[in-house]
């Protein structure tokens, strides 16, 4: 059953922003970005009280997703990346990302233990994983 409610197109932009953030950190990393953006529509906190939809999510300004303001985000989504964003949206985590509700790349220089407020909840190749603090009351 669907985490967060979503249409066909929705998930073609889903699969689309999680390659064109994590393409490099193969199928793993693309699930795991996957899981920041469900995440995002499902908290009820920070600066993600307003989005409630998969568009809003991924076009979200301020504080949305680089990859959008490029042309390989625009490109047609492929099966396989449709196949792993059904995945997050059915409900399936992956560590680090599990609660994590930002990333960002260390082009492999570290991960900082703290980013705008939020722990590092852990590293995935280049990402850095960061989610809310318990007492923000997320989820």
């Amino acid at each position: 059953m669907a985490v967060v409610k979503y249409n066909s197109a929705e998930i073609k932009l889903l699969a689309r922003l999680m390659r064109a953030e994590a393409e490099s950190e193969g199928t793993q990393g693309m699930l795991m970005v996957g899981n920041v953006g469900v995440n995002r529509v499902r908290a009820s906190c920070l600066d993600f009280k307003d989005i409630t939809s998969i568009t809003q999510m991924v076009y979200q300004r301020p504080g949305g997703f680089e990859a959008t303001l490029y042309g390989y985000f625009y490109q047609a989504a492929r099966s396989s990346e449709i196949k792993l964003a059904k995945r997050v949206i059915e409900g399936e985590t992956f560590h680090p990302a599990t609660r994590a509700l930002w990333f960002y790349n260390s082009n492999d220089s570290g991960c900082k233990a703290q980013w705008y407020g939020q722990w590092n909840s852990g590293k995935y190749k280049s990402h850095c994983f960061y989610a809310p603090v318990e007492s923000e009351n997320c989820y």
